[in-house]
């Protein structure tokens, strides 16, 4: 019983911190962790104390917005994190031998909202609050333009929906945000219970809807002519509806769903599974918090806290210090971890992270976690001081806006970075060749520019540890093979700030040579796609540098062969095209197909917009595909494709 008093107490905090005060100390996996040991002991105990969490669908309406009653109640729904608990589901719900008919959707991260609307108009808007009872956000939601304002539909009806910001405009926000939020979902909340309509409106809230929670004429007979109807109606509804007969497709389903989210613009957590007929759901009926016909599987989190402990600085090729963050060991996203990043001080400072405070760490897409902010602080929680010198050479540092450089050149971290991209698979593609080769190589033969690598004595790099005849004999033909090089590769392997992979393919296609580059002026580097006045000055910048000058010659008389880059905007059969890839291809990398689509007069986008004029779609193709079939804009397949370069 004390156990189950103290999960109460910390967990009424913890949902009144998410809930009425919009500012989570927790991770969702932290709070369900605690959640789930409540069930438990209850359970157990056969005791539900009077303020127990589990009697509760979501936080109390806060006082500042007016109450509103559903017109029905709504209900969270149960959830399941493993493959039985969906399998026990089925069973314990289906009493017959055949199989069930279930819908599978994304379960998006965002807030739940409901719309009423009178005679086909809307009327008003409200949070789901405590399922009976929520809060009128009518004037936030009317800032919202993805709801229509009037519906063919003419008695009263309530329809319910998600209300979400896109990955991209969350990332776009906190660019130039004064206090970064910390998550989308979180961000969201945040705009739509704001008391100022124009917070809401500046963060771009979209609404997914997927449920007609009332209507007072007329009926509906299943979940996929629920969202037929609001379709029709004008509502935006995801377009990903999978129908499944019995469970192991609705698992198959969910696979799915797992392997496509990360593509998505959109903050998921799960997915949402159904029964489909909605005469079998009024038999089944609801208990006390839950629908006994739905069920949640949520996927494992991407967001845990844990304490700061220290922040180390790392210093990268272009004397960028960025801080990295050691924090107490944490299970996340399947990994343990132990480090996460911060973007430079300024982000640090306006997340206002800390010593010994605990931290929001994301990690998704396999790279290092990166810290969102900072939840709580504690008595020695502590500033993190602001380095003047470098941490590695000692050289006194420049700050330029919200970044720290270390203006030495001649800094090891500096050097073994620029090496290493100079290296690549972008740049030079000098194959096994890593970090760790460029340490080794700089400490024992002082290789610190580019040419070195070409004047490396392979009797001597046959004498260090770990490198034994075939590794070496592989590294030597590498580099000897790196010496014939395409224009982009070389413009990529030089390592000019602010120019990455696609603007060296942009620069190589608009100049066709390397001379040409190099005497570009400002004016006519800014004609390049997506090359403002900060990259343009940072070409002209590296060109005008005697020392770049000279490296550039070395190589060359080192046998380094630049190939010009041939004029394709003649003929062929994507002559004219502005072609964006996504998904994943089975015959061809990205890379390849983009070379493919250049060589036959093609140019390769990266984003979709209305200039674009045709998409090459593969599997697991996401956001971009969603909007291209928005747009209108011409789709093919990798069959297609195929055939297309066939003629």
């Amino acid at each position: 019983m004390e156990e189950m008093q103290k999960l109460v107490k910390i967990l009424n905090k913890y949902a009144y911190e998410y809930y009425v005060l919009d500012n989570p100390t927790v991770s969702d996996k932290e709070y369900d962790a605690l959640y789930d040991r409540l069930v438990k002991l209850e359970k157990e105990t056969g005791v539900v104390l009077f303020d127990s969490p589990t009697k509760r669908v979501g936080g109390e309406p806060i006082d500042a917005f007016r109450k509103r009653n559903h017109l029905k109640r709504l209900y969270s729904l149960d959830k399941a994190t493993e493959i039985e608990e969906l399998k026990a589901f089925d069973k314990r719900i289906n009493k017959s031998e055949k199989e069930l008919e279930y819908t599978v959707e994304y379960k998006f991260d965002g807030l739940t909202i409901c719309i009423t609307y009178e005679n086909g108009k809307f009327t008003r808007a409200t949070t789901r609050g405590n399922g009976t009872v929520g809060e009128d956000v009518t004037a936030q939601i009317l800032t919202v333009k993805s709801f229509p304002l009037t519906i063919d539909y003419k008695g009263t009806i309530e329809v319910q929906g998600e209300a979400i910001i896109r990955l991209s405009v969350f990332e776009e926000y906190n660019k130039n945000a004064e206090e970064p939020l910390k998550n989308p979902r979180n961000a969201v909340a945040g705009a739509i219970r704001n008391l100022d309509p124009k917070v809401t409106e500046k963060r771009k809230v979209e609404i997914y809807f997927y449920n007609v929670n009332y209507m007072s004429e007329g009926k509906l007979n299943s979940q996929t002519e629920c969202v037929e109807f609001l379709r029709n109606n004008g509502f935006k509804v995801h377009p990903f509806l999978k129908k499944c007969k019995g469970i192991e497709e609705v698992i198959s389903a969910i696979k799915e769903v797992d392997n496509t989210r990360k593509t998505l613009d959109v903050l998921t957590d799960g997915a949402v599974v159904k029964i489909n007929d909605f005469s079998l759901r009024e038999e089944l009926g609801e208990t006390d918090k839950f629908p006994r016909w739905a069920i949640a599987f949520k996927f494992e989190a991407e967001e845990v806290t844990t304490i700061l402990k220290e922040v180390i600085w790392q210093v990268g090729r272009t004397g960028k210090l960025t801080p990295l963050g050691l924090v107490e060991s944490v299970e996340l996203a399947g990994a343990t971890v132990k480090k996460a990043t911060l973007n430079n001080y300024g982000d640090l400072i306006r997340k206002g992270v800390k010593k010994n405070s605990r931290v929001l760490i994301r990690r998704s897409n396999e790279v290092i976690p990166e810290i969102l902010g900072a939840t709580e602080y504690y008595e020695d929680s502590q500033d993190i001081e602001k380095p003047i010198e470098c941490p590695y050479c000692k050289t006194a540092l420049v700050e330029v806006g919200a970044n720290l450089f270390c203006p030495n050149q001649l800094c090891e971290p500096r050097i073994i970075a620029k090496i290493t991209n100079f290296a690549s698979k972008n740049g030079m593609n000098i194959e096994g060749f890593s970090e760790m080769t460029a340490s080794l190589l700089l400490e024992k033969f002082g290789v610190k520019n580019f040419s070195d690598l070409y004047n490396l004595d392979k009797k001597e790099v046959l004498k260090l540890d770990g490198f034994k005849k075939a590794k070496t004999d592989n590294l030597f033909t590498a580099i000897e093979k790196s010496k014939k090089v395409d224009l982009a590769s070389f413009i990529y392997a030089l390592g000019i700030e602010n120019v990455g992979k696609k603007t060296a393919k942009d620069l190589a296609k608009k100049f066709t040579s390397l001379d040409s580059l190099m005497l570009a002026s400002k004016d006519s580097l800014l004609e390049v796609d997506d090359v403002g006045e900060v990259v343009a000055k940072s070409i002209v910048e590296y060109f005008t540098n005697s020392q770049n000058l000279l490296e550039i010659e070395k190589l060359k008389e080192l046998g380094v062969e630049i190939e010009e880059k041939k004029n394709t905007s003649t003929q062929g059969v994507f002559s004219g095209e502005r072609v964006v890839l996504t998904g994943s291809l089975e015959s061809f990398t990205r890379d390849q197909a983009g070379k493919i689509i250049e060589d036959l007069g093609g140019e390769i986008v990266s984003s979709v917009s209305k200039n674009t004029t045709l998409v090459l779609a593969g599997e697991k193709a996401g956001s971009k595909l969603d909007k291209a079939i928005k747009l209108g804009i011409k789709i093919i397949d990798e069959q297609t494709f195929k055939s297309l370069i066939k003629t």
